[in-house]
């Protein structure tokens, strides 16, 4: 058998020339698979809840381009909201969004995956941001007032001691982080939400643990109360009867301090209290409380106090927190310790006497015969604390008295010292200035000074002086 070389050449060119073909034809086929992979979404990928699977971008940028967004909203996979229907937003130049997403996804062999894209489109509608955003809001908090409510756990300040209450589970939508999951979502075609219940606060929390301490802070505190000469140590776990925290304040309940001012008021405190009295004479005589005095204002008081135990201020006076009675609301007689309240200057006026006499720093500077209301007609210069409310002169002095019921008279000098009208006055029309003329021809109630005398009783007498009756 005959072997020819040139045809053993040429058999091995054919098969070269085969697996060059071969080749090139698996690459090509390679090239043109991975081009197609590379420019084309997998079967299942969604973009803003849309399926554009097996598309090229510029395909699915022209399919989303058709959609439209339905802007419903579902609560638990049931629809809470029907909103209308707007264009999905979708335009050309959102092309280079939908390739990037398109090279993101890519796998070199198909995948089955379901996966979802949000982007926000070039031309996205506002309604859903302006209206359907606010109305979901707005269903839900009217939803949550048919809603059982969460209870926090709270700290809590009694007396000294700190509690921590319990909390309580309820049922009431948690609106902030069902919007926190829309404003998630807000690009998709409809928004399905879950409605996450709001939680209460353990005692753990950061919130509760604040309360304590803040709560513990001011358990450690104390207020020096100054009332006249005395002061009150008031300390935060004697007085302080309820106290929670939040928000950044303390709420302070009143009891426990309302407690301690009424103390104080009944120790200390001279308005409408009777006292006994030692007359010219020397006699002691026991006289009822009237418009002379002062107390602590409960609500004033409890002000103070409770803002220098929030502010830490360790001592406060009480001069700012008194009140009266009368003409001179602010009370009068603080600053009087000596003479149970009454201090020593004043004007005494006896009615068994008819005379009056008055007192500057405990001694006596002058005194006159006087006339007091009408005994037989019940017109009496009522008996009591009072105090000089005004003068005035001269003055006119208009009222009625018995046998009288509309009189108009003009005087020197007036000092007035009850809230009923009656005052010292000079009385240049009376004639009759005997020890009884009170009784059947007394005044109206005022107390009547002869004219030669009022003068000199009109300068000895102060504004807020007492005047004691009896």
């Amino acid at each position: 058998m005959r072997f020819d070389a040139d045809d053993g050449v040429v058999k091995i060119k054919h098969k070269i020339i085969i697996m060059v073909c071969a080749v090139f034809i698996l690459a090509a086929c390679a090239g043109g698979y991975t081009y197609y992979r590379m420019t084309h979404f997998n079967k299942h990928v969604e973009i803003n809840g849309i399926n554009v699977g097996a598309m090229s971008a510029d395909n699915a940028v022209n399919h989303l381009k058709k959609r439209s967004v339905s802007n419903n909203v579902y609560l638990n996979n049931k629809l809470f909201f029907h909103g209308k229907k707007t264009a999905s937003g979708f335009t050309a130049a959102d092309t280079a969004k939908i390739k990037k997403l398109v090279q993101k996804q890519w796998t070199w062999f198909p995948s089955k995956k379901t996966v979802s894209y949000q982007i926000v489109p070039s031309k996205m509608s506002n309604y859903r941001q302006k209206v359907v955003r606010q109305k979901v809001k707005e269903l839900l908090t009217q939803k949550n007032l048919t809603r059982q409510q969460a209870v926090d756990a709270a700290a809590t300040l009694e007396y000294g001691k700190i509690s921590v209450s319990a909390p309580k589970s309820g049922k009431q939508y948690d609106v902030n982080a069902i919007m926190r999951e829309f404003d998630k979502k807000q690009e998709l075609a409809s928004i399905k939400l879950t409605g996450t219940i709001k939680q209460p606060l353990t005692a753990q929390s950061k919130k509760v643990t604040e309360e304590k301490t803040k709560l513990n802070s001011l358990a450690q505190r104390s207020v020096a109360y100054k009332v006249q000469q005395t002061t009150y140590n008031l300390a935060a776990k004697d007085v302080l009867s309820k106290v929670t925290y939040s928000n950044g304040k303390y709420q302070i309940e009143q009891a426990g301090i309302l407690k301690e001012v009424d103390q104080i008021n009944q120790k200390q405190a001279t308005l409408k209290k009777s006292i006994s009295f030692k007359t010219h004479a020397g006699k002691q005589v026991t006289v009822a409380g009237g418009t002379y005095g002062w107390a602590l204002k409960a609500s004033d008081a409890v002000k103070s106090i409770t803002t220098a135990f929030v502010k830490d201020t360790k001592q406060i006076d009480a001069s700012s927190d008194i009140y009266g009675v009368g003409y001179l609301t602010y009370g009068t007689g603080y600053s009087n310790t000596a003479n149970n309240g009454l201090g020593t200057t004043y004007a005494e006026v006896s009615i068994s006497d008819q005379h009056a006499w008055f007192y500057k720093d405990g001694k006596e500077v002058y005194s006159t015969e006087i006339v007091t209301g009408k005994h037989s007609t019940n017109e009496d210069t009522p008996t009591g604390l009072w105090y000089v409310m005004y003068k005035q002169s001269p003055s006119t002095l208009k009222g009625s008295e018995a046998g009288n019921s509309n009189y108009s008279v003009k005087v020197n000098y007036w000092a007035q010292f009850t809230n009923s009208g009656c005052g010292f006055h000079d009385a240049s029309w009376r004639t009759d200035w005997s020890s009884t003329a009170y009784l059947k021809n007394g005044s109206g109630g005022c107390v009547n000074t002869p004219s030669d005398h009022m003068e000199s009783v009109y300068n000895n007498l102060s504004q807020g002086e007492p005047v004691v009756v009896y």
